[in-house]
């Protein structure tokens, strides 16, 4: 058996913040290249911010990985959740999008929900569950926010749930909340072991955050009023140690979920999953916890390893992981994980067939249309036609020259005015390669065809034609770049008549002129050369004061304005803050009446404490107003 099919299975969760835009990661790095970076088998990601049109290969077409998605109904870019699945380990039986089971399918119209019992996941919300949220269920599934799958092992669901951004977002993100909450509890209930994981939006207590003491003091709050808040008591009501003050709610008397990552660190301080980029909080770890791994309470003791990677860049957020061991117990005995992690891959551990396109599920954004059958890009061109019969390998031309092959004996004959099937012809229906191709052959035939032209056809030249074979012809200066048209006369097109380009040129000309100086003497003010170059061939006339009056010439007042420029458009120097390091400046985005203003600090990142600390390494308590700074300019 290989060492690669005697490990365990490792499931990763992270916000990668709109991963399929630009990011670090991304500059040099394929998918599969970041996913082997990640070491894991499965990959839950969040805010994905991306649209079904916006959908490229190197999304979907990952090779050894099946993804299924979950894009935002109305708002256009906005959160988004995706899965990616290692064929080479595990097939899911059955997957799903949505929290409540109101959505549906790809190609039809029936919801998750009203599936038949063996093509559904379960455990959706009862109306009564749903009943203390005023949005209905398609409203808390139309923002692309869930992603369920189930293996023969468990079922794995990928959230991103609404953060707390202001009170307009308070009744959705409790309904979501609560959608969340009923549906793990009734898969439990159903005997399925459920793993629940992704950006939740949730910190759990006080150890989860940096600043806790500080938003306990602006609050004016306790930490048991902390812990209590709606979001933070529908998690811990879920979870097995979680701080539940006072009686619990009705229908979460139990808990049934596990924080895996934080059983396997109890006392771990620092364990952040998220930083304040605008604040730079990152590097002096000022940060909170809101990335969760979580399996329902029955199988815990499957897990062997979960972590953070907080040293892995290109967002916000770090990755949460949890591994499998490679040997669990079902019913008291020992079964190889792979075994029970898609339909018959595995049997003790060793690969019994490859994966195929028979495990794709509906939801397999393989299937979209797009993307469904690709083969290589020279099948992108050409279709390969079927084995020609006696009576097809005879070949006819068409009325265009080209030749043809003919139909098959079996086909009815075609008429001229029919049109003809062209899968009969070998070419795809709907290839728009295979009409570039068809034009490029029809340019071609007409570039080696005699063209014809009428009488008329020389006279409808422009006028510039008459003047291709004009040896005098020279280009135009620059000084004609600046003067002004001169007013048309005679109804004749602007700079067209052949007489107006005559009396321009022969004026204001430079043909073959050899030294840029020329066109300096020409444009100024007082050329040097009597306003003729010396080294010209063509014919050339000097400007007269007066009409040179009206040239604006930007070369002579280049000199003078240059520090007037440079006073406008210099890099202002920045203050240096008590690190004696040149100030970064920041603007002011808070709601007041600073908002807008600019200001400079410290360019140190924030440190542990998210104060700014004086004679440390971290960020320093220097504070300028931008309009108080009277610093000199570059």
């Amino acid at each position: 058996m290989e060492e690669e099919e005697r490990r365990g299975l490792r499931i990763t969760t992270w916000n990668g913040k709109n991963p399929f835009g630009y990011q670090p990661w991304r500059q040099e790095r394929t998918f599969a290249a970041m996913f082997d970076i990640l070491e894991a088998d499965i990959v839950v990601m969040q805010e994905t911010k991306i649209q079904r049109k916006d959908l490229r290969d190197d999304m979907v077409l990952v090779p050894g990985w099946d993804v299924y998605f979950s894009l935002p109904k109305h708002k256009k870019g906005y959160s988004g959740v995706a899965i990616y699945t290692r064929n080479a380990v595990c097939a899911p039986i059955r997957a799903e999008e949505g929290i409540t089971g109101i959505l549906t399918p790809p190609n039809s119209s029936t919801s998750f929900s009203n599936l038949p019992k063996d093509q559904q996941i379960g455990g959706y919300p009862s109306t009564s569950q749903l009943s203390d949220c005023a949005l209905d269920a398609a409203t808390l599934d139309s923002e692309g926010r869930c992603v369920i799958l189930e293996f023969p092992a468990f079922v794995l669901i990928g959230v991103y749930c609404p953060a707390n951004r202001d009170e307009t977002r308070d009744e959705f993100r409790i309904g979501f909340l609560n959608a969340l909450d009923a549906r793990v509890r009734n898969l439990v209930s159903a005997g399925k072991r459920v793993f629940l994981t992704g950006d939740l939006n949730i910190v759990r207590e006080e150890i989860d955050t940096a600043n806790a003491e500080e938003q306990l003091r602006k609050q004016g709050i306790t930490a048991e009023e902390y812990v209590s808040t709606p979001a933070r008591r529908i998690l811990n009501q879920l979870l097995v140690g979680g701080k539940v003050v006072g009686e619990r709610d009705e229908g979460r008397e139990e808990p049934v979920m596990w924080d895996i990552c934080r059983s396997f660190h109890p006392d771990r301080k620092g364990m952040f999953t998220c930083w304040d980029q605008k604040l730079n909080a990152r590097p002096g770890n000022f940060g909170s916890r809101i990335d969760y791994v979580l399996c329902s309470k029955d199988w815990k003791d499957w897990f062997c390893e979960s972590n953070i990677q907080e040293g892995l860049m290109g967002s916000d957020h770090c990755p949460v992981y949890a591994v499998l061991k490679e040997q669990v117990e079902i019913d008291a005995k020992e079964v190889h994980i792979r075994d029970i992690m898609s339909n018959g891959m595995f049997k003790g551990g060793v690969r019994q067939r490859e994966w195929s396109t028979k495990d794709l599920l509906p939801m397999s954004a393989k299937l979209i249309p797009e993307f469904d059958r690709r083969r290589n890009i020279r099948d992108m061109f050409f279709k390969k036609p079927s084995l020609p019969t006696r009576e097809s390998s005879s070949k006819s031309v068409g009325e265009d020259g080209q030749e043809e092959k003919s139909l098959g004996s079996g086909d009815p004959p075609q008429t001229k005015n029919a049109p003809s099937k062209p899968e009969a012809a070998g070419l795809s229906i709907a290839s728009p390669a295979a009409s570039i191709v068809k034009r490029q052959g029809e340019a071609l035939t007409s570039i080696t065809r005699p063209v014809k032209r009428n009488k008329s056809s020389s006279a409808s030249k422009p006028a510039t034609a008459a003047l291709k074979g004009r040896p005098d012809r020279g280009q135009s200066s620059l000084i004609g770049f600046f003067k002004p048209k001169a007013s048309q006369s005679n109804g004749e097109e602007e700079g067209r008549s052949p007489a107006g380009l005559d009396a321009e040129s022969d004026s204001a000309s430079f043909a073959a002129c050899d030294p840029p100086t020329s066109v300096l003497s020409a444009t100024s003010s007082t050329p040097s050369h009597g306003g003729q170059s010396p080294g010209c061939t063509s014919q050339s006339s000097s400007l007269d004061a007066a009409e040179q009056k009206g040239i604006i010439d930007p070369i002579v007042s280049k000199e003078s304005s240059k520090e007037s420029w440079s006073k406008i458009l210099g890099k202002r120097i920045a203050p240096r803050c008590e690190h004696d390091e040149p100030c970064i400046s920041l603007v002011t985005k808070k709601p007041g009446v600073n908002c807008g203003r600019s200001f400079y600090i410290c360019p140190r990142p924030l440190g542990p404490s998210g104060q700014k600390e004086k004679n440390t390494q971290w960020r320093c308590g220097t504070f300028i107003w931008s309009s108080d700074w009277v610093g000199d300019g570059g």
